[in-house]
């Protein structure tokens, strides 16, 4: 099958994943048809179904024995918004030599990417295997990678993530720790304070803590390998009260911190809890604030795969701050390095694509890097 026949079957496959349920798709559409053209391929076929059954990931090998090289990349999407996009998401479009449609570069494009420069090998005998990984939900819990983990699977040497880095080779990315934060106060009539416990109130008083955290972090924390050299925090979205005439009685934040590679994420949970906490008994409200995060990834100064993905792209390794499954694939022992085709500045937007001319470039370096790892 060919490389755009493919890619326009997986751009129709629905698999936005997301935190939101009514926005939440399976993937185990995207899990079968790479599953059935890699079986065809020769490849044995292992899909390793998630707790939610409409999601699974998948992990295809060619060839036996220790070492190896696993291809990886995630099969979901993030939502979207139709309206905004000039072409149907889910269809493929070809404009102006760019390959136009949800997952294009974020990053479905990957994985016909992959089998093209796999096809080569097909015949030859491998002295390590090789593995094309498909995860699911990245994008919203990274469920898919944390279930690896715990499965212990797969085992290789090597994994190259092919998230779009603009093939330059990343090293190092920060973390993200997601925060909703809920204050439970008391509704009541507006027109008596006394009746009720403003939650919006209280709310108000932890943005000016959480604020001040983040000053600190970017006062205290510095890595000149990040063009963003410092710790971020951001307020993503607030939602409070019902009416203008009534004292608000709940109100929730949602936000994130991008800690650098070597920050404690136990430490900085730790010093969000203080400065938020006290808030409880002070204004007389409830407080909870659930936390979810992704560990930031720093390769080892002497990874054997920065080497050769370096002298393949003739790029240095960079560093990036947004996050990928690059620590839970390190869990499972692998020097880990991510590289793909198309800019994260497609990513995530609009009219997402790839462009033509990226292709061909990606093929022979995948095949290259195939060829140093495998054969």
């Amino acid at each position: 099958m060919q490389l755009i026949s493919m890619l326009q079957q997986l751009v129709a496959s629905n698999s936005i994943s997301s935190i939101n349920p009514s926005l939440d798709q399976g993937n185990r559409g995207v899990i079968e048809l790479l599953a059935n053209w890699l079986s065809e391929l020769g490849f044995a076929t292992e899909v390793m179904p998630l707790a939610d059954p409409r999601k699974a990931n998948l992990i295809a090998t060619l060839g036996t024995g220790p070492g190896g090289l696993v291809l990886a990349g995630h099969t979901d999407t993030v939502p979207c918004d139709e309206k905004l996009w000039n072409n149907n998401p889910f269809q493929l479009t070809e404009i102006d030599k760019r390959l136009y449609g949800l997952g294009t570069c974020d990053m479905k494009g990957f994985f016909p990417l992959a089998i093209e420069a796999v096809k080569p090998f097909l015949e030859k005998p491998l002295k390590h295997p090789l593995i094309i990984l498909a995860t699911a939900d990245e994008e919203s819990s990274m469920m898919g990678a944390r279930t690896l983990v715990k499965a212990g699977q797969p085992k290789a040497r090597y994994a190259l993530i092919g998230e779009p880095t603009g093939m330059k080779p990343i090293s190092m990315h920060k973390g993200i720790m997601v925060e909703k934060l809920i204050i439970e106060g008391r509704s009541g009539h507006s027109s008596d304070p006394s009746l009720g416990v403003n939650a919006m109130e209280t709310m108000h008083q932890v943005m000016g803590e959480l604020l001040a955290v983040r000053d600190k972090l970017k006062s205290d924390y510095h890595n000149p390998q990040f063009a963003v050299d410092y710790p971020t925090m951001n307020l993503g979205c607030i939602h409070g009260g019902n009416n203008p005439n009534r004292i608000c009685g709940q109100c929730e934040l949602d936000f994130e911190i991008r800690p650098l590679p070597g920050m404690d994420m136990a430490k900085l949970q730790q010093m969000i809890n203080e400065r938020v906490l006290p808030f409880e008994q002070k204004n007389g409200v409830t407080i909870s604030l659930n936390h979810y995060d992704v560990p930031s990834y720093s390769a080892a100064p002497d990874s054997k795969l920065a080497k050769i993905c370096e002298s393949l792209t003739n790029h240095p390794s960079e560093a990036v701050s947004f996050a990928t499954e690059a620590p839970y694939l390190e869990q499972l022992g692998m020097d880990v390095m991510v590289l793909g085709p198309g800019n994260v500045e497609q990513a995530h937007q609009p009219d997402e694509y790839l462009a033509l001319d990226r292709i061909q470039p990606t093929v022979d370096f995948l095949s290259q890097l195939i060829g140093r790892c495998c054969l």
